[in-house]
């Protein structure tokens, strides 16, 4: 045994639940969670949403989102100073898929608008027209977001089984 590959295989296992589980939430939006609040009143809508922003800020999200991006950190630092390892490739690509398709997108424009959307009034004169241009932006990126945690939580299990198979070997 090598403690240090077991570290990444178990480093490499956490990091895919938890980009799995962020997939898992951010498809939820994408799928139902928005399409259910625009059937709503824009009024409404945006007064949920406002809320949905402001209960995620508690530390189960955080640990799970932080989470993800601080073991991506860890695997790509590791795979780029170990490349011709099994599962190295594989630890870069899903790392920076998550670290550039759903950390940064989510703090370059989703958080943006959600503090956008938390200063509007919803029952301003142009609630309906911002809040129709909030989801469409919202959503479009959700949607990068959705399919690159996805995509990091497949390449980082693909990933962590080769890390496991080269230790057997």
């Amino acid at each position: 045994m090598n403690p240090s590959r077991d570290l990444l295989f178990v480093i490499a296992v956490v990091g895919a639940v938890a980009c799995g589980m962020m997939a898992g939430l951010l498809f939820a939006f994408s799928n139902f969670v928005m399409r259910a609040l625009l059937q709503q009143a824009p009024e409404s809508g945006m007064r949920t949403m406002q809320a949905f922003n402001l209960f995620i800020q508690n530390p189960i999200f955080f640990v799970l989102f932080l989470g993800a991006a601080l073991s991506t950190i860890f695997l790509a630092a590791t795979s780029v100073l170990h490349l011709s390892q099994p599962g190295s490739s594989l630890l870069l690509l899903g790392s920076l898929l998550y670290l550039a398709g759903t950390f940064a997108v989510t703090v370059a424009f989703n958080v943006p608008l959600n503090n956008g959307l938390a200063a509007h009034s919803a029952v301003a004169p142009d609630a309906a027209e911002y809040w129709q241009n909030y989801v469409s932006q919202w959503l479009k990126w959700n949607h990068v977001r959705t399919i690159t945690s996805a995509s990091a939580a497949a390449l980082l299990t693909w990933a962590a089984a080769r890390v496991a198979q080269a230790q057997t070997v």
